[in-house]
C-alpha cells in the first residue's frame, strides 16, 4: 500500500481512525453519529426532510383526493427522510396497500360483497397512514375521534359506517405500531 497523503486508500483510513479517536469535542464538530462514529449525522435534517416531504406528498396526492393526500403524505415522509434512520424504519404505504388488499376479507368484521377499492382501502390507509403521527406508546383509543375525522375526511363512496370502518382502521394501526 502507497502511505503518501494522496493514496484514496490512505486518506479513508485516516477519515476512520480520526473519527473513532477524536474527543467528543471533535465527534461533535464532525456531527458523528453516536451509535456508528460515521461523520455527517443530520437527525434534523432527516426530521426536516421527512416533513417536508410529507406536506409535498400529501399536495401531489391531493389531487387524486383526500385519500391521495392521506396515503402522498405517508409516501412523502418516506421519500423525504431520504437515508435517514427514521425514514428506514418508516411504513411502506404501497407495501400495507398491498397486504391488506389480499387480506381485507379474512377480516372477522368483514362486510360480505363489499368491494377493497370502494369500501375497505380508506379505512386500512387512515390506521397506516395516521399511526406515524402519534407517540409510539399511543393508543387508539386516545386518538379514536382524531381517526374518526380522518375516516370521514377520506372515505369518499366507500359504504362503511364508522362502527364498521373502525374494525379495519384499528387493524392496519396495529400492524404499524412500533413494539
Amino acid at each position: 500500500m502507497n502511505n503518501s497523503p494522496n493514496n484514496i486508500e490512505n486518506r479513508e483510513a485516516i477519515d476512520r481512525d480520526l473519527v473513532k479517536q477524536s474527543s467528543e469535542q471533535v465527534r461533535e464538530d464532525l456531527n458523528a453519529d453516536p451509535i456508528t462514529g460515521q461523520p455527517g449525522s443530520h437527525p434534523v435534517g432527516t426530521g426536516v426532510g421527512a416533513t417536508g416531504g410529507a406536506a409535498a406528498g400529501a399536495a401531489i396526492g391531493a389531487i387524486a383526493g383526500p385519500l391521495g393526500a392521506l396515503i402522498g403524505g405517508a409516501i412523502g415522509a418516506v421519500v423525504g427522510g431520504g437515508a435517514g434512520k427514521a425514514a428506514a424504519e418508516a411504513l411502506d404505504p404501497t407495501v400495507e396497500d398491498s397486504y391488506w388488499r389480499e387480506n381485507y376479507t379474512k377480516n372477522p368484521h368483514y362486510v360480505s360483497g363489499y368491494d377493497y377499492d370502494q369500501d375497505y382501502q380508506s379505512a386500512y390507509a387512515v390506521g397506516y397512514a395516521n399511526r406515524n403521527k402519534y407517540a409510539a406508546d399511543a393508543r387508539f383509543e386516545d386518538v379514536e375521534s382524531e381517526l374518526k375525522a380522518s375516516w370521514e375526511s377520506v372515505k369518499g363512496a366507500s359504504r362503511l359506517k364508522w362502527e364498521e370502518a373502525k374494525h379495519a382502521i384499528r387493524q392496519a394501526w396495529d400492524r404499524v405500531t412500533p413494539n
